[in-house]
């Protein structure tokens, strides 16, 4: 096939980004591909982050793509329609993680080639946070967009409430192979200034309010000192009220902060220092961090909300928490690790990385095309 694959590349940063890069490569190497990017992904206004583009500790993989998209200019919009237009691609495939970007991907997506089919991958399709145009954008782009791939039932659940004839493919997330082997835990913890013997608990990513850092420290006020927590990833907005959290923490030097971007480079040290990533979540559709943690064959303790429990397999990869309270984190934390089954967790893993593959993922996409041509 011909693709276009229109989304986010190098330059800019983050999960979206190596989601896409990883998948263009499983494309390539059997279909002619041209990456679509973005001369503007966020008005900086808009991003709450420190920076959208790569910088010199980050491990990218360099996409060749045509810098041409504006997220809020619609004469952009039209200008890549015509330039897809012209390349007259079999494929237009899409990533869409939250409705802000319906209007330019959908107005891409319109009045293309008879021939040409065009399928999302869909993160979200209902946002944790949200705002009143919301609905009216994703429908937009639903309106735009001929077959789905979903990485859970919650967001398969989404995308039929919104379209019920929607044609989709419900597939696991891809692990991330590009961060390297693990480390040595001791020597991982050594470099993070951390206590080799205690019970190591990771939160990694960005930090929203929806991802429920807020509860898991007040849950961390209900363990005792043989625990300690690691927090790193960079926040969106701002990180007073957790620091307020953990000043009234009964156990507050044991909380470790790491409050910024972390580059690919050091995401293994943190991985690998771990006994468990832990996702205390209110909302949820999926998670990339499960890749991320699975890639290091590090189990997961999640709270039940949206996907997640699709995706940590409890008694077998990981625990479920079945409510998102405080109570129920620390009574979920201390289960996790009063059973003792972190070593059985980890082979099952291992066991599972099989399935969760670039190529299987590309190959569930030209399934999907040949369905909807």
């Amino acid at each position: 096939m011909r693709i276009c694959y229109l989304s986010t590349f190098y330059p800019f940063r983050g999960g979206i980004a190596q989601f896409n890069a990883a998948l263009y490569r499983a494309f390539e190497s059997q279909h002619e591909m041209h990456a679509i990017t973005f001369t503007r992904q966020y008005p900086n206004i808009l991003f709450p982050g420190e920076t959208q583009y790569v910088t010199e500790g980050d491990k990218v993989d360099e996409i060749d793509s045509r810098i041409w998209l504006d997220s809020v200019n619609p004469f952009s919009w039209l200008k890549t329609r015509k330039r897809v237009k012209k390349i007259a691609p079999d494929l237009i495939l899409m990533k869409f993680w939250m409705p802000f970007f319906g209007p330019s991907l959908g107005a891409v997506c319109a009045k293309q080639k008879k021939q040409t089919k065009r399928i999302a991958i869909l993160d979200n399709v209902i946002p944790h946070e949200k705002r009143i145009i919301d609905m009216p954008f994703t429908r937009y782009f639903l309106k735009r967009t001929d077959g789905y791939i979903v990485m859970s039932e919650k967001v398969r659940d989404d995308l039929l409430s919104l379209k019920p004839t929607a044609k989709y493919r419900l597939v696991k997330h891809p692990l991330y192979d590009h961060f390297g082997k693990t480390l040595n835990q001791t020597e991982a913890r050594k470099s993070l200034n951390l206590d080799p013997d205690k019970k190591t608990l990771l939160f990694f990513g960005f930090i929203r309010d929806y991802k429920g850092l807020d509860l898991l420290i007040e849950a961390f006020n209900h363990l005792d000192d043989t625990y300690q927590l690691v927090i790193a990833g960079e926040v969106y907005g701002s990180f007073e009220k957790y620091d307020k959290l953990i000043e009234q923490n009964t156990d507050s030097e044991h909380i470790h902060k790491h409050i910024k971007y972390i580059g690919d480079s050091e995401v293994p040290l943190y991985f690998s220092a771990a006994d468990a990533c832990i996702l205390p979540y209110k909302s949820a559709t999926q998670s990339g961090i499960t890749s991320i943690a699975f890639h290091f064959e590090l189990p997961i303790i999640a709270t039940d909300v949206g996907g997640l429990k699709e995706l940590v397999q409890h008694g077998k990869t990981g625990e479920i928490i079945p409510k998102a309270d405080v109570s129920s984190i620390a009574k979920g934390i201390f289960n996790f690790f009063e059973n003792n089954k972190a070593a059985s967790y980890r082979q099952n893993i291992h066991n599972e990385k099989s399935e969760m593959t670039w190529d299987y993922l590309a190959n569930q996409i030209t399934e999907l095309y040949q369905e909807i041509s």
